[in-house]
């Protein structure tokens, strides 16, 4: 299959509207699993309710998508082979860590795929440190900030309503958990579909089907579309690691954690920064937990998902590089 063929650019779209699909449903814990572990809305609800906001958010900006698509490597260095391997990276990494309950970065896995192709295709010295360097920030920065905000929201709370009863403060927290929930799968597709947008965008740059790097109407729509899909499946390991094993949560403790991850997110899409939106819904449920004390942490799961966070770059971009090591030699023509 020649590298300049339209099979292989069609091949890779297909790839990266999986990966979307994947996306969905690896990450539908980020924005319900504390709404469903507390009992405010069944798990169907929650889950359709997150894959209509998934899609509503992802059509909002594509600031994300062109830090994605310019920022770690030049368009001009960039191969179909390339995006192929990348995003077979990306949902090897993804699928690995579904398989076993890991909230992993969804986001980190398809930008340390990119960078795993593009090193194995051109070597280093096509890599933008500064974008990379601006995303590596934004991996230690985003779940401090997250945890920090959870934590400060929560005692806030307590110290708002230390007079009242817990009884009738769960249920009045329980319904604005709702509304809580839907700002972060909101925030979430405003964030995470974003990605393959990007992704996407480079293929057509490179194939020469558009000659500037912007986001095509119809990609914005496919990859929002793909994403929601995706969420309408859930991810019940995940949501169950996130919401119940991580830390034991009440409907207060979800509001919090779920609203400030979502202003967290927002902020960084608005920035075109590319988080991960499960280092910081995760970070912000530690944050409410250690409001209550150290001991109502799940340490060992804890030390689970760090190992995942700091693991997911260099291993899907591992796994980028030998991607493309198996997939270019069946491409006929350079």
């Amino acid at each position: 299959m020649p590298e300049s063929s339209f099979a292989l650019l069609a091949l890779v779209i297909f790839a990266a509207l999986a990966f979307d699909f994947i996306n969905g449903f690896h990450d539908t814990a980020n924005a319900i699993a504390t709404c469903i572990s507390t009992r405010a809305i069944s798990i169907r609800n929650a889950i359709l309710m997150a894959a209509g906001l998934n899609f509503l958010g992802a059509l909002v900006s594509t600031h994300v998508a062109a830090t994605i698509g310019k920022g770690i490597v030049d368009p001009s260095n960039v191969t179909q082979v390339v995006v192929l391997s990348a995003l077979a990276g990306a949902i090897f990494w993804d699928l690995l860590t579904w398989r076993y309950g890991i909230p992993a970065s969804s986001s980190h896995a398809i930008i340390g795929g990119l960078i795993g192709a593009a090193v194995a295709d051109r070597g280093v010295g096509v890599l933008k440190w500064e974008g990379i360097t601006k995303i590596l920030a934004a991996i230690v920065i985003s779940p401090l900030a997250g945890t920090v905000a959870a934590f400060l929201i929560m005692v806030g709370i307590f110290w708002a309503f230390r007079g009242f009863h817990p009884a009738p403060l769960n249920r009045g927290f329980r319904k604005l958990q709702i509304l809580s929930a839907a700002f972060m799968a909101f925030s979430h597709g405003s964030n995470d579909a974003q990605k393959s947008m990007g992704v996407i965008t480079l293929a057509l740059t490179s194939y020469g089907a558009i000659q500037t790097f912007h986001i095509p109407p119809w990609v914005i729509l496919s990859c929002a579309a793909s994403m929601a899909m995706g969420t309408a499946l859930g991810g019940w390991r995940i949501i169950k690691t996130v919401g119940t094993d991580f830390v034991k949560l009440q409907p207060v403790h979800g509001f919090c954690a779920e609203t400030s991850s979502a202003g967290v997110i927002l902020t960084a899409s608005a920035m075109g920064i590319p988080i991960s939106t499960t280092h910081v819904i995760t970070s912000a449920i530690l944050g409410v937990g250690l409001s209550q004390g150290r001991r109502r942490v799940n340490w060992m799961v804890g030390v689970r998902i760090v190992w995942a966070w700091v693991l997911t770059i260099p291993a899907s971009a591992a796994a980028g590089y030998l991607a493309y090591d198996i997939i270019r030699p069946f491409v006929l023509v350079r």
